[in-house]
């Protein structure tokens, strides 16, 4: 007999129904019924998030992970924390910068990058570079700057999605999105259809990627960025998206200002709004599959959905501090950070086995 936890994986994997509500309305009065009982059924997995000892009240703005075991955290004052147990322990990694750290991404044990925002007040032009790129090629124990060059090269960037160690984009203010091919050697500016601000990216491949911002913007590309089309978003004029995430070319969803959710089942062409149990900031969205997805938000606000995002239930962060970041390796394996310092680590409690 297989167990409570194999048979509830099978079901999750048969939730298009739930995925948006008004499907629904498609089917008999008796099947709508046992379709919405199952919607509200607790998962079979008891998900607890514990407070990881970061040594530092740095508000961090990132977190990133290799395995299981060793990832990064970085934010505030030029903090970048790296464990190598999960989590366990944090130790301090020298940037040699107290510039605030907006993201971090490692392609392997020895390449990685940061995303480096310099204090406005203390440029002494216009002209000088607001932001730029720290990279490693030792694991971390030293860093080089990577300004870039060209027009808008002086603005905010704000984040980086990254395709694989050769493939990477940044972008920020003004829609702005530079583009590397050759492990960032070179970085070309890319045409972007918005002068809104970039929040949030996703990448699946060299090809497939969203990029989300202010004023409803959403925008989707699949050939690596030589053209980007703006999605249709469904009563979002207006709305400030802060992250994207998407599984395979086709699932994805938006999360931002006020607690709007939205999710789109075609790439990223259109976008409808999803009930949300939040009116808070919400700060990222990680889906680990099609049906079991997370957003993080203000306050220590924490969501989770096992039906793709039909129904949200809260979970408990045990924090008040924002939560600004989210990351995970598989759906037993996640980690938040936010403000004051905060790392949460989740830890699942599987269901119990039948008896053979």
């Amino acid at each position: 007999m297989k167990s409570i936890e194999l048979q509830q994986s099978s079901i999750r994997r048969y939730v298009p129904p739930c995925f948006l509500p008004s499907a629904s309305c498609l089917l008999p009065p008796a099947f709508r019924f046992l379709l919405f009982a199952f919607c509200l059924l607790p998962t079979a997995y008891g998900a607890n998030w514990s407070r990881q000892s970061s040594g530092t009240m740095a508000w961090l703005h990132a977190v990133y992970f290799l395995n299981q075991q060793h990832g990064w955290v970085a934010g505030s004052g030029g903090t970048l924390l790296e464990t190598r147990d999960g989590g366990d322990t944090w130790k301090k990694v020298l940037t040699l910068t107290r510039d605030t750290l907006d993201d971090v991404y490692f392609a392997d044990e020895r390449i990685g990058w940061l995303v480096a925002e310099r204090d406005v007040l203390k440029l002494k032009t216009n002209d000088e570079a607001r932001s730029y790129l720290l990279k490693t090629e030792d694991g971390g124990f030293s860093w080089r700057q990577v300004f870039l060059s060209g027009p808008e090269s002086n603005v905010r960037l704000v984040r980086a999605a990254f395709a694989d160690a050769e493939r990477g984009w940044v972008f920020g203010e003004t829609g702005v999105v530079f583009a590397t091919i050759d492990g960032g050697t070179h970085w070309a500016r890319q045409a972007s259809p918005t002068k809104h601000l970039l929040l949030g990216g996703a990448f699946i491949d060299y090809a497939h990627g969203w990029l989300a911002g202010a004023g409803g913007t959403i925008l989707q590309t699949s050939n690596g960025g030589m053209t980007w089309q703006s999605g249709f978003v469904h009563d979002g004029t207006g709305a400030r998206f802060d992250a994207i995430s998407f599984v395979g070319t086709r699932l994805g969803w938006a999360v931002g200002a006020a607690g709007c959710i939205f999710a789109t089942t075609d790439g990223g062409r259109t976008w409808l709004p999803q009930n949300s149990p939040a009116t808070i900031d919400l700060l990222d969205v990680k889906f680990v599959d099609a049906s079991d997805g997370w957003v993080a938000g203000d306050q220590g606000l924490l969501l989770h959905t096992i039906d793709g995002g039909g129904h949200w239930s809260v979970e408990s962060s045990g924090t008040s501090h924002a939560l600004q970041r989210l990351f995970f390796t598989d759906r037993n394996h996640g980690w938040a950070a936010g403000f004051g310092g905060t790392i949460l680590a989740l830890s699942q409690a599987h269901a119990p086995r039948l008896k053979q």
